[in-house]
């Protein structure tokens, strides 16, 4: 396999008037990158800025819900005009019984899509959005191998990346969205713990800067990254790439599976290895003497 150019985004949250705007942001971002990257990653829920002031939040839920198809639509549209790998963020979507999932499209640069849902909803989404959780982790075959799509508070449970990387997923990509430092801190360290313990190359892009007019939006804090194993070849921190906090933009890096299979062969520990391959028995109270 081939290494890919992988491009980052630290999305600054926008205000666009309709779905024209949004698109229209969203193509000079691809535009801006497409020349130094094979596939882009974009964060959870960018795409809802366009449905700010819908009557708060359940009114901004409904917008972009309203709009899902259109939204879609226009991602696809860049992928191909770009000719690139598109994981534009996520976005609420109805699903087939009705419920609203928050689903995030990998894009093919011919248009074609499949989607990760997301399984674990935050405080936020189950109890004010009333988001559904969807269906289980997925990979993705590109030309580079298999992905993995973790969507933001599902990389914060180890058993969602551990299914992805057992059917094949090198490189893990966490669309997030975070209104608070403990928020962003929470995926950020759970990137790095998942690129450490499963050997593999975990990407995250955040939604940054404030957002007054979004009920929704309003605060997001973050910067994007590459997280790599913490083992030979590879930084002592295991951080590959990594833009400023708050700041929005792009990092780039190149990644390559080689790496991959030669730190699960040959580095100073084998994480994905030593995996305890069957239930772990339960603790039971060890007895002083």
């Amino acid at each position: 396999m081939t290494a890919l150019r992988l491009g980052v985004l630290a999305w600054p949250v926008g205000n666009p008037r309709d779905v024209a705007g949004y698109a229209a942001r969203l193509e000079g971002f691809v535009a801006e990158a497409a020349g130094r990257a094979d596939l882009l990653l974009m964060p959870e829920y960018a795409s809802v800025e366009l449905a700010a002031g819908g009557a708060g939040e359940a009114g901004e839920l409904r917008a972009m819900v309203a709009e899902a198809p259109a939204v879609l639509e226009a991602m696809r549209g860049v992928a191909r005009r770009h000719g690139i790998w598109l994981l534009p963020g996520s976005l609420p979507m109805p699903g087939a019984d009705g419920r609203v999932l928050n689903r995030a499209p990998l894009i093919a640069p011919d248009g074609r899509l499949a989607f990760q849902d997301k399984m674990a909803m935050t405080r936020f989404e189950a109890e004010r959005w009333g988001i559904a959780p969807g269906a289980g982790p997925q990979v993705f075959d590109t030309p580079w191998g298999r992905l993995g799509v973790s969507i933001c508070y599902d990389a914060e449970f180890p058993k969602h990346v551990r299914t992805q990387v057992e059917a094949g997923a090198w490189l893990v990509l966490v669309p997030t969205c975070t209104d608070t430092m403990h928020g962003f801190n929470r995926v950020r360290f759970a990137c790095q713990a998942r690129a450490l313990e499963n050997q593999c190359f975990v990407a995250m892009a955040p939604t940054v800067g404030e957002a007054p007019w979004s009920a929704a939006l309003d605060v997001n804090r973050g910067f994007a990254a590459v997280f790599g194993p913490v083992d030979r070849g590879f930084p002592e921190d295991g951080v590959l790439a990594r833009g400023a906090l708050d700041a929005p933009g792009w990092v780039f890096c190149t990644l390559d599976p080689e790496r991959i299979a030669t730190v699960r062969r040959e580095g100073a520990v084998l994480n994905h290895r030593d995996w305890p391959a069957g239930p772990v028995e339960r603790p039971r109270p060890a007895v002083f003497a």
